[in-house]
């Protein structure tokens, strides 16, 4: 029987990485993440990771208040933080769920986006209850566009512009992949 998203914080494996829960010895780590200004360039800006000045708030906070709305992992590779992986904008009618990630610079280009993103398609689509996986890229992140593609995600909007929390509406793609056997149509919400 799958799981309804939310009721598990999973630790995921693969091949070169794991995906789980952060604790406070990964504070250093996602300390250098959020203040890389070269990683947040493509995000939007009230991500949960930057709602506090404190790394440690944000941990504690992570799996309280947070984990109502989203999940967030740590992804590592042989125990080193290379990264975020998130699942949010849950929407049970719809058997839907959003997904994204960030990971420090030193990790671009590794497959390790590839890796993290296959990690979550197959954890939702065989282990939980959510039948369609959205993704939003900035028209200019063509490197997550791709890691998308890989993933088996299909680009369904052009350049949509949205609200990322900067000043002027960002224009962004949205991606849609669902599980095999998926038969009802989905309108992009």
């Amino acid at each position: 029987m799958k799981k309804k998203l939310f009721s598990e914080i999973p630790r995921l494996a693969g091949e070169r990485i794991t995906l789980r829960r952060l604790t406070q010895d990964d504070a250093d780590g996602l300390s250098r993440l959020i203040n890389s200004e070269e990683v947040y360039r493509y995000l939007p800006a009230y991500l949960f990771e930057k709602e506090y000045g404190d790394v440690h708030t944000v941990i504690n906070r992570l799996y309280g208040e947070c984990l109502k709305e989203s999940l967030i992992l740590g992804v590592f590779t042989e125990n080193e933080f290379c990264g975020l992986a998130e699942i949010y904008g849950y929407r049970a009618p719809l058997l839907k769920a959003s997904v994204g990630y960030r990971l420090l610079p030193e990790y671009w280009g590794k497959g390790i986006a590839t890796e993290t993103l296959g990690l979550l398609v197959k954890y939702l689509l065989e282990e939980t209850d959510v039948e369609v996986i959205t993704a939003s890229t900035m028209i200019g992140n063509k490197a997550s566009a791709n890691v998308l593609k890989k993933n088996g995600f299909k680009r369904v909007i052009y350049a949509a512009l949205e609200n990322w929390g900067y000043k002027t509406p960002t224009a962004a793609d949205k991606w849609l992949r669902t599980g095999v056997g998926y038969r009802r149509r989905y309108r992009f919400q």
